[in-house]
């Protein structure tokens, strides 16, 4: 197990986590709507609860953690920006915004858990499977309120 490819693939899910949560402030900070901003501070709960885990691994392993996002989020970001503006806050948008987010973020640690493996060790991967769950628990959370308004 390679000790530096497992930091770097460890710090891109710190970047994924740091996009998400800097995408949900903005989604956050785009909504008047109370459930949303409610269901956008859960969502950034946890991907703080996971940066925080991620960063002690890190540590862990005598690396440092990075602390940037990355240039896929900053794109994400500022398309959310562009699209609530042209939108006019619009809900259904700013949930399409959000699942494309998490589908984003989904990739990135199934990318990890499935190319990785030798430079995971069994701990790692029991963790970042732990905190996919939890990120795909997000994804559901906002699917499901996106997909009740096609209903309607």
């Amino acid at each position: 197990m390679n000790s530096e490819q497992s930091i770097d693939a460890i710090n891109a899910l710190i970047e994924i986590n740091n996009d998400r949560i800097a995408g949900y402030e903005t989604a956050s900070n785009e909504t008047q709507e109370t459930d949303l901003k409610a269901l956008f501070a859960d969502c950034i709960q946890t991907s703080r609860k996971c940066r925080a885990e991620l960063v002690s691994e890190v540590h862990s392993m005598g690396g440092t953690p990075t602390e940037g996002t990355k240039t896929t989020g900053k794109i994400y970001r500022a398309w959310m920006d562009f699209k609530a503006m042209v939108t006019g806050n619009d809900r259904k948008a700013i949930l399409n915004s959000c699942e494309y987010g998490e589908d984003v973020a989904i990739e990135a640690y199934e990318d990890v858990l499935n190319n990785n493996t030798e430079d995971i060790s069994n701990a790692h991967h029991a963790l970042l499977s732990e905190q996919l769950a939890s990120i795909r628990a997000d994804h559901d959370k906002v699917k499901s309120l996106r997909d009740m308004l096609v209903e309607h």
